[in-house]
């Protein structure tokens, strides 16, 4: 046989097997459904069919449970008492009891169950609404809230599982100190004299940053006897956040888990998803924050957390909700003389106020919770901490109106680089005189290998009039980290949440002058005024500069649709459910810069700008070549040669 028949009598015997081993298997298949059929028809049949009779015509009852249900839930306590020990079972049943205790900036809900707290209301912060009656700020759903340990303790010869929500706390009677700080304490007893203990602290005093810390101290007492042998103690940590904010897509963009490892002084997250979205921990965790736009709750561990696997899961728009959040988390356990000190922060992402969470026992080191602002990496990070929140701080204390304060802003930025945009104004204009020129030498050097001739020349010729070719680039370079400093600064600033100004009843979300009907991919299904006032301005910002620029850099005129054209249309799309506090700033950004490059057109004469070009020949005709000038005339030399050697 040939190669062809031995492999067609191969793949033969492949087809054959495999459709008779389906067979058997879809036959196997049917047998067992009809057998699970045949039974359940038995069982209807049988459930169906009369009593059976005994020989001696005697109805043979069914022994009925004749207790009483006090009875058995008797015997059930009885069940778990041998299981868990007589105090743990009685945990287990006992009912439980809610209670509120608050400070001048949260009201803080506890549940005996689990010893736990069930939500936390900030009483100086509203949910956005549209007729500026909002509710004040829950940070989470209290049907959601879990927070959980979990642990084993010794039973006899067994191991018992505990895990706390399973069980009533018994809780002390809240106490204040003279120091108003408000004390709660909860029990979990396993013995007469031995019980796990919850120390809550809900700051008073003066400090407006500790108001929003709750001191979280776990202690186990007597415990000695009765802990198992484990080397951790696991927590579980979860709740669900609610929407506060006006945009559905943009709180979201910003609502995740971040974390911060142990002497960093950055902090991480696990960035967003639609969906679901989850990342394992192995490290050491200094803390870990269910993080939204403008609102955090932080689970602080002074030691340290040995592992962390965090996790969120994206509601749907319209649900009222934004993220389901759900971390798991252990520390060491070093046997029943632990003490554990833990703390809570529940308040808002503002920076003068996260970075001042601490105490003078300095409890908790340095936590860096400020980074919970998203301020940009780099330079732009430190232009929005070092320039524009001390002067949005200051203007604050004197400008009440939000809006004036955006236009001081932007007037003080363009004061700050108007010598740039002076001298940019200045080198353009020289560009556009020495136009006849520079057409001059491209006429007379017009072959492609003649280049680097060209160049040469025209080099030449911005040397002796003091033109800095990149001069125009000089305060866009400038401008750049300022703009992209405002671009991370005015959606993380909770300090415009809520602020009205003209049309915009917030400044920190989009201002919707138009619902409609349908939505556009990429726009939304609103038109946000700014951001099309700002597209508009951008628009003739953008057109200003080319024509002016065009003229005398003939290479621009292949940039037009990209510069003129495309990109505002790009910025209209992006910017739609943007902050309408950040268009108003690019607003009047590119306004000002119209108005000022006018300004100095006005009082700049181009016959003194030709005088002064002209002095600069004169002078630089006479005078030496400096030696990076000779370097690179040389190098433009060697490279023209290797160039007509390679065509030769």
């Amino acid at each position: 046989m040939d190669k062809k028949t031995i492999i067609g009598i191969v793949l033969m015997g492949i087809l054959f097997f495999g459709f008779a081993y389906l067979s058997n298997k879809e036959q196997a298949e049917n047998q067992r459904t009809m057998a699970e059929w045949q039974m359940q028809q038995d069982s209807i049949a049988a459930a169906n069919a009369p009593e059976p009779v005994a020989a001696d015509s005697t109805k043979v009852e069914l022994q009925a449970d004749t207790r009483t249900p006090e009875e058995i839930a008797a015997a059930a306590l009885e069940k778990r008492i041998a299981r868990e020990g007589e105090y743990l079972a009685a945990a287990q049943s006992r009912e439980a009891e809610e209670f509120v205790v608050e400070n001048d900036e949260i009201k803080v809900r506890f549940s005996t169950r689990g010893g736990q707290i069930t939500g936390v209301t900030l009483k100086n912060y509203t949910k956005y609404a549209e007729d500026k009656d909002g509710q004040p700020v829950e940070m989470f759903d209290p049907t959601t809230a879990d927070f959980n340990l979990s642990f084993f303790v010794k039973n006899g010869l067994n191991n018992v599982p505990v895990n706390t929500r399973d069980y009533t706390f018994e809780a002390d009677p809240v106490v204040k100190d003279t120091e108003g700080n408000s004390k709660v304490v909860m029990r979990l007893k396993f013995a007469e004299e031995s019980a796990l203990e919850y120390h809550y602290t809900i700051r008073g005093g003066e400090h407006e940053a500790d108001k929003f810390l709750v001191d979280y101290d776990v202690k186990w007492v007597g415990m000695a006897q009765l802990m198992a042998n484990q080397s951790l103690l696991n927590i579980t940590w979860a709740n669900t956040s609610y929407q506060n904010e006006k945009g559905f897509k943009n709180e979201n963009m910003y609502t995740t888990i971040a974390y911060r490892l142990p002497g960093e002084t950055s902090i991480d997250d696990i960035g967003m998803a639609e969906a679901s979205k989850g990342e394992e921990l192995t490290s050491q965790v200094n803390w870990v924050a269910f993080k939204q736009q403008y609102f955090s709750s932080v689970f602080i561990a002074t030691k340290n957390l040995g592992y962390a696997n965090v996790k969120f899961d994206t509601d749907q728009p319209g649900s009222g909700f934004i993220k389901r959040f759900s971390s798991e988390m252990s520390v060491p356990f070093e046997g029943d003389g632990s003490q554990f000190d833990f703390g809570f922060y529940f308040g808002p992402n503002k920076f003068s106020i996260l970075k001042n969470v601490a105490d003078e026992s300095e409890r908790y080191g340095d936590l860096y919770l400020e980074r919970l602002v998203p301020l940009g990496w780099g330079i732009f990070g430190w232009v929005n901490r070092y320039c524009v929140i001390p002067v949005f701080d200051f203007l604050r204390q004197y400008v009440a109106n939000f809006g004036i304060i955006i236009f001081i802003l932007v007037l003080l930025v363009k004061l700050v680089i108007s010598p740039m945009t002076y001298k940019s104004y200045v080198s353009m204009a020289k560009m556009r005189l020495i136009k006849p020129q520079t057409e001059e030498i491209n006429k007379k050097y017009p072959k492609p290998e003649d280049a680097m001739k060209r160049q040469q020349e025209t080099m030449q010729l911005y040397r002796k009039a003091g033109i800095n070719p990149a001069g125009g680039c000089i305060p866009m370079l400038i401008q750049l980290p300022i703009l992209y400093a405002m671009f991370r600064f005015f959606p993380a600033s909770i300090e415009l949440r809520g602020q009205s100004f003209l049309w915009a009843d917030d400044l920190s979300s989009y201002d919707s002058i138009l619902q409609l009907p349908f939505s556009i991919p990429m726009y939304g299904d609103h038109i946000s005024l700014f951001a099309l006032l700002m597209a508009v301005s951008l628009f003739g910002y953008s057109l200003y500069n080319y024509n002016q620029t065009s003229a005398s850099q003939p290479q621009m005129a292949g940039m037009k649709f990209m510069m003129v054209y495309l990109m505002p249309i790009m910025m209209l799309l992006w910017f739609n459910s943007y902050s309408s506090g950040l268009c108003y700033y690019y607003l009047l950004s590119n306004l000002f810069t119209i108005g000022q490059t006018q300004i100095i057109r006005h009082f700049v004469d181009d016959t003194k700008i030709q005088a002064i070009m002209n002095a600069n020949a004169a002078k630089k005709s006479n005078g030496k070549k400096s030696r990076f000038q000779a370097r690179y005339e040389e190098l433009m030399r060697e490279q023209e040669t290797r160039m007509r050697n390679n065509k030769k």
